[in-house]
């Protein structure tokens, strides 16, 4: 009896996404556009943090904002409040965005001349670790009330960001809550993560981030 042909379809999915990840990435390094993939759980502060961002930068880039969601448009919403380019993506019961729906989102916001592009991907720690957007950098909130074990229960989150923001520092004093053993963590999983403490709610720590943003972008467009 011949023996059955076995396809490693997993394997297939992620090798053919990475490829069209890095052409994604040539394209947006020719056209002078930085995108952000911006990553965590439900309610760690992805928007609010974003609207902080935006205040901040929006004087100094051409933003656009593309909020992924299963469905609703509440996000997308907040964001052009800010008054920057923003549009919904709706992942169809997905859990996570790959580089073909990123690119789909980007191509929206193509023509409206946008210098740094955040994508604002599905609350969840698990699925948005596995695919490569084609973003740029990777960059990752973790709330203060979600633990500072959580590098350790999900590796590959913090493995594979550039940053990781430790939001809610207000409720410090009201959690178990160790930023040093937090760092320590991360820097197990991902010694080059630069890890910074944040409050989204009150503005702290918020112009450390956007200056570490600032360098990225003018390193890659170029400025």
């Amino acid at each position: 009896m011949d023996k059955v042909r076995i396809i490693d379809v997993k394997r297939s999915v992620y090798e053919d996404n990475d490829k069209e990840a890095d052409m994604l990435r040539d394209e947006l390094k020719e056209k002078g556009v930085f995108l952000l993939n911006l990553m965590s759980s439900p309610g760690a502060g992805k928007t609010t943090t974003l609207r902080q961002t935006i205040e901040r930068l929006k004087d100094r880039y051409r933003i656009g904002v593309m909020e992924a969601d299963i469905d609703s448009d509440v996000d997308a919403k907040k964001i052009a409040e800010t008054g920057v380019e923003s549009i919904q993506l709706h992942t169809g019961g997905m859990c996570h965005l790959d580089a073909g729906m990123t690119k789909q989102g980007l191509d929206e916001l193509d023509g409206r001349d946008i210098e740094l592009a955040i994508l604002e991907n599905v609350g969840n720690l698990v699925c948005p670790a596995e695919f490569d957007t084609g973003a740029v950098k990777n960059a990752m909130i973790l709330s203060v009330p979600e633990g500072d074990d959580k590098p350790l229960k999900y590796p590959l989150m913090f493995s594979i960001c550039d940053v990781v923001l430790i939001n809610k520092t207000d409720v410090l004093p009201y959690f178990d809550f160790d930023m040093d053993k937090c760092r320590e963590y991360v820097a197990k999983r991902n010694p080059d993560a630069k890890v910074i403490p944040i409050c989204a709610k009150t503005g702290e720590g918020i112009d450390d981030w956007c200056a570490w943003l600032s360098e990225q972008v003018d390193e890659w467009i170029g400025r």
